[in-house]
């Protein structure tokens, strides 16, 4: 069985929200009467981006969020409700790529999990570098065909003028690395799989599931959802591979996982 040769976790700060944004879970984010003056639970969503090296090139998996996200996400609204406010410079994606020693001449592919405006905040960093931009078919054409500048976290200031090439279905990528289709959550939201020869099999969920807490079981989705019937099937599809391979999964958005996680500059899986 192919495998890629190193993975690397890049972690790029963290957003904050209100954590029913991210779960609804009765008792959890939703509060019952005995609760009802209770404090809003403000979280922090962290963000991060997956490097990984292969025989054939080398994959960037996300690109989190822009440094001028203040600016850039006035259009939405959505910068009040999700400030990219814990993250300093060096946070940012070319900030970690750099401490990481990886010019972005580098890297072959920029795969993005789907088009929102924490994921595909840094895209337009590879307009005119060498590499692929891929993401799913149903994602490149309801991001791209929408009228008006944004739709949701979809904002096409972040996406727009690049040569977007597409997958559809699940897809062997690269060795060891496979592209899943796990929509819901956007209507072409993609997960990632990667075996390595020592650390096994890890998932990446992207926002398919954002947390622990969302994959359950039971799952608990959130409030942001495309497709809910979508996003209950593409969690029991990732848990059922889960269960075959015995893969490490890395949730979207964790803000405990992400601690546990071997974390670049430093760490790395092989």
């Amino acid at each position: 069985m192919a495998t890629a040769n190193k993975l690397s976790v890049i972690p790029c700060g963290a957003m904050t929200a209100d954590l029913t944004w991210l779960l609804l879970k009765p008792g959890v984010s939703i509060k019952p009467r005995q609760e009802k003056t209770a404090q809003i639970d403000w979280v922090d969503v962290p963000s991060h981006c997956v490097l990984v090296e292969t025989d054939e090139g080398k994959l960037l998996w996300d690109t989190s969020c822009p440094a001028d996200w203040e600016t850039r996400w006035k259009p939405t609204g959505l910068q009040d409700f999700f400030p990219y406010d814990k993250a300093g410079p060096d946070d940012y994606l070319d900030s970690r790529l750099n401490q990481m020693g990886v010019g972005l001449d580098e890297i072959d592919y920029v795969v993005l999990s789907h088009l929102h405006f924490d994921h595909a905040g840094n895209a337009q960093m590879f307009k005119n570098t060498n590499a692929k931009l891929v993401c799913s078919d149903r994602e490149k054409e309801f991001a791209l065909n929408f009228e008006g500048d944004f739709n949701g976290a979809h904002l096409k200031a972040d996406y727009e003028g690049l040569n977007w090439e597409t997958v559809s279905g699940d897809v062997d990528f690269l060795p060891g690395v496979r592209l899943i289709q796990t929509p819901g959550h956007t209507v072409g939201c993609m997960s990632m799989q990667v075996d390595l020869p020592d650390s096994g099999s890890m998932i990446f969920t992207s926002d398919a599931v954002y947390m622990g807490d969302s994959y359950g079981p039971p799952a608990a989705p959130a409030a942001i959802v495309n497709n809910l019937e979508q996003w209950f099937s593409s969690v029991e599809k990732l848990r059922g591979i889960q269960e075959k391979t015995g893969a490490q999964l890395v949730f979207g958005h964790d803000a405990q996982q992400i601690h546990e996680l071997r974390t670049a500059p430093e760490g790395s899986y092989t």
